[in-house]
Order: C-alpha cells, then structure tokens, then sequence
C-alpha cells in the first residue's frame, strides 16, 4: 500500500496555517485598542500560561493586535517564582519577557507582595529573622532579575481592609505596618527605573481610598518612592461605581502619583460579594448560572453601557492615567467563570469566547472615537 501520511501531515499544516492567517486577516479588520487610545493611555490585558505560550490561538491573534502592554496572571507571584527556600525559577517569567518583547510589549510584573499564591515554605516559618530574610531577599532578587525588563510592578497587593486598614496578613503579623515601607524602598533600589504601584481592590470606595491615601502619604514621608496607585476595577453589571472611580482619580492624581486600572471586568452573573478577595467561594444552582447559552440582549446592551461610561472617564481623566489593563483577552479566559462560584459561565471581557468583539468593545472604541 503507498503510503500518505508525510502529504497528509503536510496538508494538515496548510489547513492550519491558512487558519491562523485566516484569523490575523479577519483581526486586521477590526479597530485595535492600542491604537485608538494611543495618544491618551496604554492598553493591557492579563495573559495566563496557554497565552504566553501561543497555545491560546485566539489570544495569539487579539494581544499583539489589541494591546501594547501586558499582566501575567500568576508566573511572576511568589509561588511559582520562588518554591522552596533560597531557590528561584525564573523560567516561565522568563519566556513571558520573551513573548512581550517578540510583539513589542510593556510587562507589568505582578507581584512582589502578597498574602496570597505564597509558596508553603512561607507559612512555615516561625522565626521573625527568618522571615524578614524571606522578605528582603524575595523583592531583592525578584525585582533585580526583572530590571529593565519590566516596565512597572504591583509592589504590594492587597494590604488594606474595606475600612482603610491595614489586613492583618502573614506580612503585617510578622513584620509589622513598616512592611509596606520597607518593601517598596527594596523595590526602589533593585529596579530604580521601574514605575513601582500600590494595587488593590475596591480602593475606589471612599473608606478604602482613604486608607489607600494613608498608604501614599506614609510612603512618601518616609522617603520611599511610590509612582502609581492600581485600581483593580473587578466591578458588576449595573452597579460600576462611576462617581466613586471618578473622585478616586483625581484624589489619587492629586498625591502626586499616577493612577492605572490594573484588573479590569464586569461580572454580569449575580454574586453575593464585591471586589476580589480570592478566598470567598460559593456552591452555586441553576439560577446563579442563568447565561449558559449565551447573553440576552438587554444585558449585552448594558455591558457595552457600562464600559462606555467607563471609558469615557478615563478619557477624560487620561492625564492622570497610565494604563488600562484587562483581566483576561477573552471570555474564556476569564477568573469569573469559576471565582466565587466554580464552573459559571460569564461575560465579563470585550471579546467573547472565540476571539471576536462583543458590542462591548465597540462601545470601548465609540467612546473615543465618537466624543
């Protein structure tokens, strides 16, 4: 019998190639992101592991055609970049700089500090010095390697209660309220040509913002450089708190730092929490999951409302404002299929599950382009 699989092998790779192409044509066509807001901010998505190694193929199309910076979801937290005392693996942070710089990308690293995704050696440790030795040389070595490399870091995350005070985390029991101090004076001197940010959530909420304040100004009279103030921006379909983002920018702006929506969506499932505290998770039923075949209308038209309205502070406020990241390329990337309730489906990005743009994101683009 004669044998075909080497024709087939090559005509199976056509199919693929031309797919690929099909699909960057078809992107080509549609506006792109970065290059209508590029005169007023940057535009960035958060990549997980398939992303960053091209297995993600509508991901491969949309970020380097949409975006102009990028987040990684969890390859630079502590947990995977420091395992096991006194040892680091930097590969997989590594081929995230790799990727960001073949297509022309910003990197923010995320994140030196956070009580979260900490490798299990941390909890472990019971003695003070030893700690603060895990502390010191975790940002030392981490920001040093990624010098140069990163453009901005998330230096602490998520440090504040909902009233503006200081988290009782692993960081604040062991080392006390100097942590924060500390840890963005290390961040300073290991990569002091990076812009270095406070991010967190629901720091919008005038309690939060003045505890966020706080952390500002203590930094500042301490002598330790603070350049940003992340505002996640995890918020919900008809409730986006527009006039408390509004005055939490110019507050912000008016510390003297600027200010960069880090994480980006709109949850469109009903939900009992706000924000993003990782560690709340929820049985859901039927009626927790009402969209599993796809939005209705009337909330397709609210989503793109939302974010229009959005936008449209950003823009106004676009001095003030560094970058706009996304969580997520798509839908199907998205943390809020599965956080608080697992295995939902929601709608929370500007483009749906295959790659294409939703209503949402032509709002996004009217917003600037039909002032």
């Amino acid at each position: 019998m004669k044998k075909t699989y080497p024709i087939c092998i090559a005509f199976c790779s056509l199919l693929l190639l031309g797919s690929v192409t099909a699909q960057k044509n078809k992107a080509q066509q549609i506006p792109s992101l970065k290059e209508v807001f590029k005169s007023d901010f940057l535009i960035g998505a958060a990549l997980n592991w398939p992303q960053i190694t091209g297995k993600d193929r509508a991901a491969a199309v949309l970020i380097p055609q949409q975006f102009n910076t990028v987040t990684p979801e969890d390859v630079m937290k502590a947990e995977r970049l420091h395992p096991v005392w006194g040892t680091y693996d930097f590969s997989k942070g590594d081929q995230l700089i790799a990727y960001a710089k073949r297509h022309k990308l910003q990197v923010n690293g995320h994140t030196l500090v956070w009580h979260s995704q900490l490798p299990p050696f941390v909890h472990r440790i019971q003695n003070i010095d030893s700690f603060r030795t895990f502390f010191t040389d975790h940002i030392k070595t981490v920001a040093e390697h990624f010098s140069g490399k990163v453009q901005s870091w998330d230096v602490v995350n998520e440090a504040l209660n909902e009233d503006g005070t200081l988290r009782k985390s692993i960081f604040l029991t062991k080392l006390g309220d100097q942590y924060i101090v500390d840890a963005f004076k290390l961040a300073a001197a290991a990569a002091p040509n990076t812009a270095l940010y406070y991010n967190d959530y629901n720091n919008e909420q005038p309690a939060k913002r003045a505890g966020c304040i706080r952390v500002i100004q203590e930094l500042k009279k301490a002598g330790a450089r603070i350049d940003g103030v992340g505002i996640q921006g995890h918020w919900h379909l008809g409730k986006v708190p527009f006039k408390a983002i509004e005055e939490s920018i110019e507050q912000y702006a008016a510390q003297g730092v600027k200010v960069a929506i880090t994480e980006l969506d709109i949850n469109v499932l009903p939900t009992k929490v706000t924000g993003a505290e990782v560690g709340q998770h929820f049985k859901g039923d039927a009626a927790s999951n009402p969209y599993v075949n796809g939005l209705p209308d009337s909330i397709r038209q609210q989503l793109a409302a939302d974010y229009a309205t959005l936008f449209r502070i950003f823009l106004k406020h676009k001095d003030k404002i560094a970058r706009v990241t996304f969580w997520g390329v798509h839908d199907a990337q998205s943390w809020l299929n599965d956080w608080p309730i697992p295995g939902r489906r929601n709608y929370p990005l500007l483009f749906d599950r295959q790659g294409k743009p939703k209503s949402a994101f032509y709002a996004v683009i009217d917003a600037k382009l039909k002032k």
